[in-house]
């Protein structure tokens, strides 16, 4: 049995804690359904994390053959060339959503791809493998923003997972069970203190009854004489 330090057992210190356990279970009960729902949720994010990554090394894997394509056709200056003529970068804006109390970042982007006349280089003195590439590529910066939002909310869900394990297990394994057996020695000890008195009272009484017995015997006593 493991009693709270410093309880001391009287009867407020048996409602407080009567009542300190109902809230205990409570929260137990809430962070169940919580670490519960997390669960769900992060099964959700684990199949769509898997199909992202899936997507995002089938795009690599494209944009490297489509880029050794043009390595091989055009040359690294003509890559050179066309890297410098596309200087604009995505915007990219942070914001966050909400996951079961978990906040996630959730992370937008302009689309990459564009069309061939958009890309900035010239059309004319390059080749469709060229177009084919920087395609790819767009597509694959698409695909790493995407991941980079679903990887981190998957991150976020399995810290706060385990930090909610944590506190259910902390409840369940410790500070309920701990203040069960608080309430039953502080139980157990007010009845040893009733059984006290009661003890205590019948003793007074059973003096009392005699002192009585007593002062009736000497004043009959008394009478007689007289």
């Amino acid at each position: 049995m493991t009693v709270l330090r410093g309880t001391k057992p009287t009867r407020a210190v048996l409602i407080a804690l009567r009542r300190r356990i109902k809230v205990a279970q409570t929260g137990h009960g809430l962070l169940k359904m919580k670490r519960d729902g997390l669960m769900v949720e992060f099964f959700e994010v684990l199949n769509r994390a898997r199909t992202v990554r899936k997507d995002l090394v089938d795009a690599l894997v494209k944009a490297e053959q489509k880029l050794n394509m043009v390595k091989a056709i055009d040359g690294s200056m003509a890559i050179n060339s066309v890297a410098y003529a596309m200087q604009k970068e995505p915007a990219i804006e942070l914001s966050s959503r909400n996951i079961m109390g978990v906040v996630v970042p959730k992370i937008t982007a302009d689309s990459v791809q564009k069309k061939i006349f958009e890309r900035g280089y010239g059309i004319i003195g390059t080749s469709a493998a060229i177009d084919e590439a920087a395609e790819a590529y767009e597509t694959l910066v698409d695909k790493v923003v995407l991941a980079a939002e679903v990887e981190t909310a998957l991150r976020r869900l399995v810290e706060d997972i385990e930090s909610t394990k944590r506190r259910v297990n902390a409840l369940e394994f410790k500070v309920i069970p701990d203040i069960k057996d608080t309430i039953r020695f502080i139980s157990f000890a007010l009845e040893e203190m009733d059984r006290d008195n009661i003890v205590r009272l019948k003793k007074l009484k059973g003096k009392a009854q005699k002192r009585a017995k007593a002062e009736e015997a000497m004043k009959a006593a008394k009478a007689a004489s007289a």
